[in-house]
């Protein structure tokens, strides 16, 4: 449907342009879009790689387990049937950690282990509870330290790139919160489908 979306959007854009006269704007809009895309991907790709890195020595060096004994008795409520010494506790526990650090790049491939853990070797047609309960707290993290937001905001030159960290904190924790009560509330009701 997005797709849809899109494509109209750019069809209208073209007819507006060619009935208005405007195709030369339109075209240099297209131009300077394509160039800011690059340079944002760019910027992008190596904050991504630089908190991915970080993630991964702080795996290796045992700052992720210190991490999981912390976050373990939330942890181990919001996912009650999830062992605690098992990969995906540790996948869980390292998705959350990158997300309160404002890391939603580096927790992708982080969550996306999780959900392959959570899944198993068993052929699901359908999400677990803690397979949603993790899905729901995964899009719509807390973010203590929102350091992708403050990247993109000082690359477009903000002064202040980390002004907007207490509205971050209130809409996190208010679609967490939102988000996981529904999940526990809907939970078992009906099965989830993927």
């Amino acid at each position: 449907m997005i797709s849809y979306i899109f494509a109209g959007m750019i069809t209208l854009s073209f007819v507006y342009a060619a009935f208005s006269g405007n195709m030369s704007a339109l075209s240099q809009s297209v131009i300077d879009g394509a160039k800011e895309a690059v340079e944002l991907l760019i910027t992008l790709c190596g904050i991504m790689c630089m908190w991915s890195g970080f993630m991964e020595i702080a795996n290796k060096g045992g700052l992720t387990k210190v991490f999981s004994k912390i976050l373990s008795p939330v942890i181990k409520r919001l996912f009650p049937d999830v062992d605690e010494q098992s990969d995906a506790f540790s996948y869980i526990t390292m998705n959350i950690s990158a997300n309160l650090l404002g890391l939603g790049n580096a927790a992708t491939p982080l969550g996306l282990s999780a959900m392959r853990e959570l899944k198993g070797n068993k052929r699901l047609d359908t999400a677990t509870d803690s397979m949603v309960t993790f899905v729901v707290l995964n899009t719509a993290s807390i973010q203590l330290l929102p350091t992708t937001v403050a990247s993109l905001r000082a690359s477009y030159g903000s002064k202040s790139p980390f002004d907007v960290i207490f509205c971050v904190w209130i809409s996190s924790i208010v679609s967490v919160s939102v988000g996981l009560i529904l999940a526990k509330t809907l939970k078992g009701r009906k099965k989830w489908s993927t």
